[in-house]
C-alpha cells in the first residue's frame, strides 16, 4: 500500500457511480486516459480487480463492491477535513448541483435562481430538472428536491411545503366539450397523465382522483402534460403553483378533485456544512416560503 493515492480512489468512486470512463472524467475535470491510468494504479496497488470492463461500461467486481463503502467513508472524512480545516465553509464558491422534478425545477426554481447567482458571483449553479430520483450518495446531485422524505441513508431532509393539485382544462376546450357538472361527467372527456410503469414516485399516481380514467395522452414530463392541456387536448391534474399562472387554464371541479403532495429538500450529511450547499438550500427554502400562497392556494 506504499503506492496508494487518494486521487486513485476518487477515480474509482467516479467510475463506480457513473459506470463509464468518459462520464467519470467529466465529473473529475480530467481526461479519460488519466482516469483509466489511476484505476489501473489502484488495482495494482491493491492486487485486486475492481471492475469488469464491458463495451457498454464498467461494473464492479465483488472486490469492488467491498471497496465502495470504504471509499465512500474516506470521501466523507476528506470532505469533513475540507470543511473543518480548509475554510471551505467560509467561501460561497464552486459548483452546486440541484436535482429537481421537472415542474418545480423548470417552472418555479429556474425563473428565480438568478437572484442566487447575483448574490454569489463565484457560485456555479447546475440545475437538473428532470422527473427522476437523484442519488446523493452517488453524488448525482448536492441538493435534491423530492416528493417524499427519505427513509434510509445518511441524508438530511427538511419539508419545503405542501402543494395542491387540481384538475384543469383549457378555456377553449371547456367551451367546446360537454359541460362538467360533477365527477360522473368526467368519463365523457379526454385526459392527459403519466405513463404508469414509468412513474418515478407513487406520489404521482393521480388518476384514482378522477375515477381511474385512462388518459389518452401519457407523458413522463409534466411540462409536456401542461402544454398538451393548453393546446386543448383534454383535462389534466396539475400543480396549482404552475397551472394557476396560466391564463388559458381553468380549474375543473375544484372542490371535488383536489390533491395534496409535498416537496422535501434533501442533502447528504457529508455536504451539509459546505457554504455553497447551505447558501443554495437556504435560498430555495426562502423562495418557497415567499410563494407559499401559490403552493397552497
Amino acid at each position: 500500500m506504499a503506492d496508494f493515492n487518494w486521487n486513485d480512489l476518487r477515480s474509482f468512486l467516479a467510475v463506480a457511480r457513473t459506470g463509464k470512463l468518459t462520464a467519470a472524467a467529466r465529473r473529475l475535470g480530467a481526461d479519460h486516459a488519466t482516469v483509466s491510468r489511476r484505476l489501473a494504479a489502484l488495482e495494482d496497488s491493491m492486487k485486486v480487480r475492481l471492475f469488469e470492463r464491458h463495451p457498454t461500461g464498467y461494473t464492479l467486481t465483488a472486490q469492488g463492491e467491498r471497496l465502495l463503502p470504504l471509499a465512500e467513508s474516506m470521501e466523507s472524512v476528506a470532505l469533513t477535513a475540507q470543511n473543518e480545516l480548509g475554510n471551505a465553509d467560509l467561501s460561497v464558491s464552486g459548483a452546486v448541483r440541484i436535482g429537481s422534478p421537472d415542474g418545480f425545477g423548470s417552472l418555479f426554481l429556474a425563473p428565480r435562481i438568478g437572484a442566487l447567482c447575483r448574490q454569489h458571483p463565484e457560485l456555479e449553479v447546475q440545475l437538473i430538472a428532470t422527473p427522476r430520483i437523484f442519488s446523493l450518495s452517488k453524488r448525482e446531485a448536492d441538493i435534491a428536491i423530492g416528493l417524499t422524505r427519505p427513509q434510509e441513508g445518511r441524508l438530511l431532509a427538511r419539508k419545503l411545503t405542501d402543494y395542491r393539485l387540481r384538475l384543469y382544462g383549457a378555456r377553449g376546450y371547456l367551451e367546446e366539450q360537454p359541460e362538467i357538472r360533477g365527477p360522473a361527467d368526467l368519463a365523457r372527456h379526454r385526459f392527459i397523465g403519466y405513463i404508469d410503469e414509468l412513474l418515478f414516485s407513487p406520489e404521482l399516481d393521480y388518476m384514482n382522483a378522477v375515477g381511474g380514467i385512462e388518459p389518452q395522452l401519457k407523458s413522463t414530463n409534466l411540462i409536456a402534460q401542461l402544454r398538451a392541456t393548453q393546446s386543448g387536448l383534454g383535462l389534466c391534474i396539475l400543480p396549482c403553483f404552475i397551472a394557476d399562472g396560466e391564463a388559458d387554464l381553468l380549474p375543473v371541479l375544484p372542490e371535488e378533485v383536489a390533491l395534496t403532495r409535498s416537496f422535501w429538500l434533501i442533502i447528504h450529511e457529508d455536504m451539509r456544512r459546505l457554504a455553497r450547499i447551505t447558501a443554495a438550500a437556504d435560498f430555495i427554502t426562502a423562495a418557497v416560503q415567499e410563494a407559499r400562497s401559490q403552493f397552497m392556494p
